[in-house]
């Protein structure tokens, strides 16, 4: 019989807070000049994957992402701003969510371009079994919005797979 790894003390939603930016190149863009959904996908998906890791502190994998509507477009030349962070945590699963901002370059002012919510499974990094992760520690009030609003989306998921 194989027991169960313990569950980690708990973390704040801070420790696994990323800001990540990149330059929207020539190879990034569609016909129209603009960065491509694909990469800024990508990009949402690696920025996640860095917050999954630093919450667990173990290898992560993307299980799955939520509906991603974008709202502005994002021209070549234009500096893009991805923040992410642990919402909320299952016994070995995690929701991050990502916001994407293009940043003016004259002003540092930040437009709203897309916002995603990514389901990572934390892995045992011999076995690469799910491995538990710890629980998420709100501390101010949004974090507490998002823990909960992140746990109702849980529970729509799991509801939606049986």
């Amino acid at each position: 019989m194989t027991t169960e790894p313990p569950t980690p003390p708990a973390r704040p939603v801070a420790a696994s807070k990323v800001e990540m930016t990149e330059i929207v190149f020539p190879n990034d863009a569609n016909p129209l000049g603009n960065a491509m959904g694909g990469r800024v996908m990508h990009w949402i998906d690696i920025c996640a994957a860095v917050a999954a890791g630093r919450h667990a502190r173990t290898p992560v994998v993307t299980a799955s992402a939520d509906q991603i509507d974008f709202h502005n477009p994002v021209p070549v030349g234009s500096v893009v701003v991805l923040v992410a962070s642990v919402n909320y945590a299952g016994r070995t699963s995690m929701e991050v969510g990502v916001k994407v901002m293009r940043e003016d370059r004259a002003t540092g002012a930040r437009q709203h371009v897309v916002s995603a919510y990514l389901t990572f499974v934390s892995l045992d990094p011999e076995t690469k079994m799910p491995q538990p992760v710890p629980p998420v520690l709100p501390e101010t009030d949004d974090e507490r919005r998002r823990y909960e609003a992140a746990k109702a989306r849980r529970a729509h998921r799991l509801a939606a797979k049986r």
